[in-house]
C-alpha cells in the first residue's frame, strides 16, 4: 500500500513493512552479478549517516551536496539527510569543475560527497576556489586519493569513525528533528542545467514531494510488485521523484550504475517501469527499422505487419477509448502472443507494466512504435520547478498522439501572453536559491510561475507549442520552431545530432551530427574512400545522401520551414565541449559560437549562388 509519510521517515517506515524484502539492487561490476540492498539495510545506512552528519555538527536545513553517477550510496546521503532536516543538493556526475565551483560556493557546502575517480579529482581539484568546503567524502574505495589530500575520506570510515563512542547526544538531537520535520523544510536544491545562461538552485519542499506523490498515484497503475530500473541521473528531478514515488509504493529499484550499459541491464532485470527521455525510444525505434531493412524478407513481412496492426489497434482505437473491431483484436492478440511479444523479450520487457516518458517532444511515430510493441508509453510533460509532473496522460481516459497528457489533481494551468504555460499550486517552487530578482520574474504577483512554454489546452489534454524563448524569427518575419524540425531529422537512423539555424537569417539551415556508424557502412557499400570524417562528410555523394533525407524528412513543413543548406560535421555535440547541458539538452548559443564560420560560410554560399 502507498506510504506518503515524511520523507524524512518514509525508508524507516517502509523497513518496518518489508523487512528483509529487497528494496534496492545494483550491479557488482567485480562479482558481474545483481546484489539486492533490503529494506531492513537501507534503513539501518541511512540512520547511520544521519547520525555521521550529525556529529560533524551539520545544522538544521543547513547544505550538502552529491557529486556521483547513480549509486546506493547517494540514496544513504539523501535519506540520511532528510532524517535530521538537512537540505541534499545532487551535483551531475558530469559537472565540470567550473560547475562544480559555482555550486559549492553559491550554496556554501561544507560537505560533499563524490562517487568515483572522476569526481573525485574533479572535487580535489577546485578545493582551492571553494571557500565553505571543509570535508569530501569518497562512496568508491577504489578512488586513489591525492598524496596531499588531508580533508578526505572514504565513506565507511567516514560513517565508522562517527559512530565511535556515546552516542546519547546524537540520539536526543536525532529524535528531535524527526519531531520537528515540517513539510515546509528545504529538502532539495536541484541546479538547473543553463541552456540559456548561469545555473539557478530550484528550491524543492518536502511538500512539493508530498503533493506529487498523492496525484500521482491517483492515475498511475504501481504497486510494490512493480520492479524501477533507474536509468537517468538521480540529480534529474524526473528520476528523483519518480524514483522516491516507487519507494513510497514498495516497488524494487535497481541502480543502472552507467548510462552506457542500460541495455545490458534491462535485459537483466527485467524491468515494468522505466522512466525516459523520448530519445531512449527513438533509438530503439531506429534501431528496430535497422533490423526491418536488414532482415530476410520474411523478418522485414512479419515484423511490419505485426507493428502496422499494433499501430491501428492503439492509434486508432485504444488509444480514443474505443472498442476495436473483432477482426483487429484477433489479428493484434496473435502478433502480441508470437512476433510483439519476441520483440518485448529482446529488449528485456517482457513484464511492462508502463513507461513514463518527458523532457522533449515525443514524436506521433515513435509513439505509435511504442504502443505497438505493446508498451504502454506514459508521455507526460514537467520542469524541476514543478517537481516533474504537470501533466500526464491518464490510462484509463482518451490519448490524443502530439498531446503531454492530463494536467495532475489540484495543479492550475492557464495560458497566458503569447500563449505562455502558466502553473500554480502546491507541486510548484517557491523560487530560485538567492535569487530573489530572478524567482520575482518567474512567479508572478498573483503567484503564477511562468514556464518559458508556448501551449494550449484541448478536450482537457495539454499540448505543447514551443520554447518562447527558442523561437526563432528569420529575417523575413517568419516564426520557426527549431526543435520541432529537429526532432523530425533525428527520426531518421542516419542522423544523430541536429541544430537548427534560424535566427534573423534569411533561410533555415541546419548543422547535421551524422551516425557514423551507419554512414560509415553505407560508404563501404558504396565503395566510397575517404580518410578521415571530414573528408567523408565533404564527399558529395555523402552529401547528396543526406540532402535526400532531408527532402523526404521535411515534406510536410511550411516552405519558410525547410531546411535550404546544411553542413555535417565529423564531431558530435558534447557535454565536455560545453555545446550540450548535463541533460544533453543543447545549449545552441554555444554551438553556434563554435561553428560561427561554418554557418557564415553556408549563408555566404548562398548569397553568391554556389
Amino acid at each position: 500500500m502507498f506510504n506518503n509519510c515524511h520523507l524524512s521517515k518514509l525508508v524507516h517506515e517502509q523497513a518496518k513493512k518489508y523487512g528483509d524484502r529487497a528494496a534496492l539492487s545494483y550491479r557488482d561490476y567485480e562479482q558481474n552479478k545483481w546484489v539486492p540492498i533490503s529494506w531492513n539495510t537501507f534503513s539501518r545506512r541511512v540512520k547511520q549517516i544521519s547520525f555521521a552528519l550529525l556529529r560533524c555538527g551539520v545544522g538544521v536545513q543547513e547544505n550538502i551536496a552529491v557529486f556521483s553517477q547513480n549509486k546506493p550510496e547517494t540514496h544513504f546521503v539523501d535519506f540520511g539527510a532528510y532524517g535530521i532536516r538537512v537540505v541534499t543538493i545532487p551535483f551531475y556526475a558530469t559537472s565540470s569543475a567550473a560547475q562544480v565551483t559555482y555550486m559549492v560556493n553559491d550554496a556554501q557546502v561544507r560537505f560533499l560527497f563524490v562517487g568515483e575517480q572522476e569526481q573525485y579529482d574533479i572535487a580535489f581539484s577546485v578545493l582551492q576556489l571553494c571557500r565553505s568546503l571543509e570535508r569530501i567524502i569518497i562512496f568508491d574505495r577504489n578512488v586513489v586519493r591525492n598524496p596531499s589530500d588531508c580533508i578526505s575520506s572514504y565513506l565507511d570510515d567516514f560513517v565508522n569513525d562517527a559512530l565511535q563512542g556515546d552516542l546519547s547526544a546524537c540520539e536526543g538531537e536525532y529524535r528531535k528533528r524527526q519531531d520537528e520535520a515540517s513539510f515546509t523544510d528545504l529538502c532539495n536544491i536541484l541546479y538547473t542545467s543553463g541552456t540559456t545562461g548561469q545555473s539557478k538552485g530550484v528550491m524543492l519542499t518536502y511538500g512539493m514531494y508530498h503533493e506529487g506523490f498523492r496525484v500521482n498515484d491517483a492515475v498511475l497503475p504501481l504497486s510494490e510488485e512493480d520492479v524501477f530500473l533507474n536509468f537517468l541521473p538521480y540529480t534529474h528531478i524526473f528520476e528523483r521523484a519518480w524514483c522516491y514515488l516507487g519507494l513510497a509504493e514498495g516497488a524494487l529499484q535497481c541502480v543502472n550504475l552507467r548510462p552506457q550499459d542500460v541495455l545490458r541491464s534491462l535485459q537483466e532485470v527485467h524491468p515494468t517501469c522505466m522512466s525516459s527521455v523520448p530519445r531512449f525510444w527513438e533509438k530503439v525505434y531506429q534501431a528496430v527499422l535497422d533490423k526491418l531493412e536488414n532482415g530476410s524478407f520474411m523478418e522485414r513481412k512479419l515484423i511490419g505487419e505485426a507493428l502496422e496492426v499494433g499501430s491501428r489497434y492503439w492509434a486508432d482505437y485504444k488509444a480514443k477509448g474505443k472498442r476495436p473491431p473483432l477482426g483487429l483484436t484477433l489479428q493484434f492478440e496473435l502478433y502480441n502472443r508470437t512476433i510483439i511479444k519476441q520483440l518485448r523479450k529482446t529488449l528485456g520487457l517482457e513484464r511492462a507494466n508502463f513507461f513514463p516518458t518527458a523532457g522533449a517532444a515525443v514524436s506521433p511515430e515513435v509513439e505509435k512504435f511504442v504502443h505497438a510493441a505493446g508498451l504502454n508509453m506514459v508521455v507526460g510533460y514537467g520542469l524541476t520547478e514543478s517537481t516533474a509532473t504537470v501533466s500526464c496522460d491518464h490510462i484509463d481516459k482518451p490519448i490524443s498522439l502530439g498531446s503531454v497528457g492530463r494536467p495532475i489533481d489540484g495543479l492550475e494551468i492557464k495560458i497566458g501572453e503569447n500563449d505562455e504555460i502558466l502553473l500554480r499550486g502546491k507541486t510548484i517552487t517557491p523560487g530560485y536559491y538567492k535569487k530573489e530578482t530572478t524567482t520575482r520574474e518567474s512567479i508572478d504577483a498573483d503567484g503564477w510561475f511562468h514556464t518559458g512554454d508556448a501551449g494550449y489546452m484541448k478536450n482537457g489534454e495539454l499540448f505543447l507549442r514551443e520554447r518562447i524563448k527558442d523561437l526563432f524569427k528569420t529575417s523575413n518575419g517568419k516564426y520557426i520552431a527549431p526543435q520541432m524540425i529537429e526532432s523530425k531529422l533525428v527520426l531518421d537512423r542516419y542522423f544523430d545530432q541536429a541544430v537548427i539555424v534560424a535566427d534573423h537569417r534569411k533561410f533555415v539551415s541546419a548543422l547535421i551530427v551524422p551516425a557514423y556508424t551507419l554512414l560509415e557502412k553505407y560508404a563501404a557499400e558504396q565503395g566510397i574512400t575517404y580518410a578521415s570524417r571530414e573528408e567523408l562528410c565533404a564527399n558529395p555523394k555523402v552529401y547528396k545522401f543526406f540532402a535526400e533525407r532531408v527532402e523526404t524528412l521535411q515534406q510536410d513543413l511550411a516552405h519558410y520551414e525547410q531546411i535550404k543548406r546544411f553542413v555535417l560535421l565529423p564531431k558530435p555535440f558534447t557535454m565536455e565541449s560545453g555545446e550540450l547541458t548535463n541533460t544533453l539538452k543543447v545549449r545552441r548559443n554555444v554551438v553556434y559560437q563554435h561553428f560561427a564560420d561554418e554557418i557564415d560560410k553556408m549563408y555566404a554560399d548562398a548569397e553568391q549562388g554556389r
